[in-house]
């Protein structure tokens, strides 16, 4: 039986402060928080710039045993490069401290532009250099060129898997091709909901199913109403039966609809979610 995740993409947002954290909660506080309402959240800061080290071991140490980071890949690698040539910028990635994670690093997220059409070679030649484990990212990361500006961290404290998932937002990776690719490679194609602005890919690629809700009516701002949370954890059912793990992540962070709405999603799998932490979370 496969596991199963219900987060949130981010944790900073200062609207959530009073309406999910405590009034008087302590901004650095609010990781150790969600981290006892939630079994997992995206690492969203990665993918805007190179983090440091010792913000990974912070956010490493402020979680309890069981929780995992969805970490999202770099837009350098995505945006500027548009998945080419990116060798080097995937060893940064990885030496700028993903790996001090440790336990609790989950799977990566590489989210496409959403005018990127699917280019069979490119893809292929990118999902052929994703590390499938901590140890090939330490030996990735020990490639990093002076881009890096932090120590690079090339540790590992045991071998475990890295799982990748691809949020596309353009039809063409619909095509038999790419989901073969896909699939033979074990990467998962993002099942991501973005309000009509882009298509909604349903294709389990991999033993991993990702989905992002970014909200159904309005983008990053609609709330999910009950009948549709009845629907998507329906879904989220029906994969896990069929044997996948699944993470789902809510991204609609408007008006603190995120958590609220990951919350109530919860509750309707609480049977087969991994639950929050036992310990209590900051008064």
């Amino acid at each position: 039986m496969g596991t199963v995740h219900i987060g949130v993409s981010g944790w900073r947002y200062p609207h959530w402060r009073g309406a999910f954290y405590p009034a008087g909660l302590a901004q650095r506080r609010e990781l150790e928080h969600a981290s006892r309402r939630f079994s997992s959240v995206e690492l969203d800061g990665s993918f805007y710039s190179l983090q440091r080290p010792s913000s990974y071991v912070a956010w490493r140490d402020a979680t309890p045993p069981g929780f995992v980071f969805a970490v999202k890949g770099g837009r350098y690698v995505t945006h500027l490069k548009r998945l080419r040539d990116v060798r080097a910028p995937l060893a940064n990635f990885f030496a700028s401290g993903v790996l001090a994670l440790g336990d609790r690093l989950g799977p990566v997220l590489w989210q496409l532009p959403e005018r990127q059409a699917c280019d069979l070679g490119v893809l292929e030649q990118f999902l052929d250099l994703l590390p499938r484990s901590t140890a090939a990212a330490a030996r990735l990361a020990r490639e990093h060129d002076d881009k890096l500006r932090t120590p690079p961290w090339t540790d590992v404290d045991a071998d475990r898997p890295v799982r990748h998932a691809l949020e596309a937002r353009h039809r063409s990776f619909e095509d038999p091709a790419a989901l073969r690719l896909l699939r033979e490679r074990d990467v998962s194609l993002v099942v991501s909901e973005g309000a009509g602005r882009w298509p909604l890919l349903d294709h389990a690629t991999a033993r991993l199913v990702y989905v992002r809700l970014h909200g159904r009516t309005r983008l990053y701002a609609s709330g999910y109403a009950p009948r549709t949370l009845d629907e998507w954890a329906r879904r989220v059912r029906g994969w896990h039966d069929d044997g996948h793990d699944v993470v789902v992540y809510l991204d609609n962070d408007g008006d603190a609809h995120a958590p609220h709405d990951a919350l109530a999603l919860a509750r309707r799998l609480a049977d087969i979610a991994v639950p929050a932490a036992s310990s209590p979370a900051p008064p």
